[in-house]
């Protein structure tokens, strides 16, 4: 994937939410690769700023680059090791918080339509029912005003771009997705109304379950 202009915000320049003997919880602002690029000129990423302050930290999901929100990085192999297979075996809890064109077809649903890269086109990601992967996302609608949904969404599985193409089959694009939202739907909003504004799963040292929130800005 080619980025041009890429020119990711630096104020503030790294939010913490949380840090602990194990982890790193931070909130990620849009605009911001969560870890670096191939080319030199894509190195400044999540990764790439949390590490000048704790040498040892690792990744363990990511986040698109046009997503703000939580995301978190272990300290040291095991604790990332012991993070992965949650986030494996589907016990992470974590919603995300969107603005969508339109009116969803219930105030609460699932959809789930499998989905691959499309090729030609990537990082756009596609809806292939014969050889796509798995793909299952619930939602939630918060609010409807004035042709916008504020919705709550909860991926089941996690596959790449999976809410925002979801969003768009359902006739729903999110407000500002320049890779799946119509000319209004793109224009309405001036970044990707979609935020990943909670996460929850077990402490990798105490086993206790821990849970973070941070509410979007929009």
């Amino acid at each position: 994937m080619t980025l041009l202009h890429y020119a990711p915000p630096t104020d503030p320049y790294l939010t913490l939410v949380h840090q602990d003997d194990a982890l790193v919880v931070v909130n990620k602002p849009a605009g911001l690769l969560s870890v670096p690029g191939k080319d030199p000129a894509h190195r400044d990423s999540v990764w790439a700023r949390v590490t000048r302050v704790f040498p040892d930290a690792r990744i363990v999901h990511r986040l698109d680059m046009a997503t703000s929100g939580l995301l978190v990085l272990a300290l040291g192999k095991q604790a990332q090791a012991h993070l992965q297979r949650q986030f494996e075996r589907r016990v992470v809890r974590k919603y995300y918080r969107a603005k969508v064109a339109g009116q969803l077809p219930a105030q609460r649903g699932s959809i789930e339509l499998a989905m691959r890269c499309d090729w030609p086109n990537r990082p756009r990601q596609m809806i292939d029912l014969i050889e796509g992967r798995h793909a299952q996302t619930r939602y939630q609608v918060v609010s409807y005003q004035d042709g916008v949904s504020e919705v709550l969404l909860f991926p089941v599985t996690g596959r790449s771009h999976q809410l925002r193409v979801h969003m768009q089959v359902l006739g729903t694009p999110i407000l500002g997705d320049k890779f799946y939202a119509d000319a209004e739907a793109y224009a309405a909003a001036p970044r990707l109304l979609l935020h990943a504004e909670e996460i929850g799963f077990s402490h990798p040292h105490t086993e206790q379950p821990i849970n973070f929130h941070c509410p979007a800005d929009f």
